[in-house]
């Protein structure tokens, strides 16, 4: 939504390269957003009341906190819209790694941010499941899209829907199917 209402410039063949795989998530992120020309409040002004999140979660995150299941969202989006949705619906709390984002002069500058504190360009997601598994979590991936692809593979256990669970469907990839949390719930509950 963002890309499509501020950018100044042609985000989406910027967009074809990363799906044709020329380039890395964090080179799209970097290139499609140096196009965008308004402010951290002008985007979240716009994007009020226009996020809708996945139907559970908040009781997916409760259950986690009762639990005591360290839950953590790491995203190939970009950390001051995640901030603002996880605040908007009283999650404010939920740990979150996300492409680092800073505002000049109305252009955005966007980087990701290792487990270790290094930059890097692409296998975000895997850096945080294999971070997490060295320091002794069972990690439970959740994702939805192709980019979740590599980094579920690592994990021990993948709930995955739309786009990821296509992929792991192909690849003889074992996953629990879901189109909400309240179904992830149910599975974790059992546990």
């Amino acid at each position: 939504m963002l890309l499509d209402a501020f950018a100044k410039g042609d985000w989406q063949a910027i967009n074809k390269e990363y799906s044709d795989g020329k380039i890395t998530v964090g080179q799209f992120n970097e290139k499609a957003f140096a196009l965008v020309r308004a402010g951290k409040k002008t985007m979240l002004d716009y994007l009020e009341g226009k996020v809708v999140v996945r139907r559970g979660l908040k009781q997916f995150v409760e259950m986690c906190h009762k639990k005591d299941i360290r839950l953590v969202i790491v995203s190939n989006g970009l950390d001051f819209y995640i901030k603002r949705v996880l605040e908007e619906n009283g999650l404010k709390d939920v740990e979150y790694h996300a492409a680092e984002t800073r505002f000049h002069a109305n252009k955005l500058k966007v980087r990701y941010i290792s487990p270790d504190g290094n930059t890097i360009n692409a296998e975000f997601k895997d850096e945080y499941v294999h971070h997490f598994i060295n320091e002794g979590y069972q990690v439970v991936y959740i994702g939805n899209g192709s980019s979740d692809f590599s980094a579920a593979g690592g994990s021990h256990q993948i709930f995955a829907t739309e786009s990821l669970l296509e992929t792991c469907h192909r690849s003889g990839l074992n996953c629990i199917p879901f189109t909400s949390f309240l179904e992830i719930n149910q599975v974790i509950s059992s546990w």
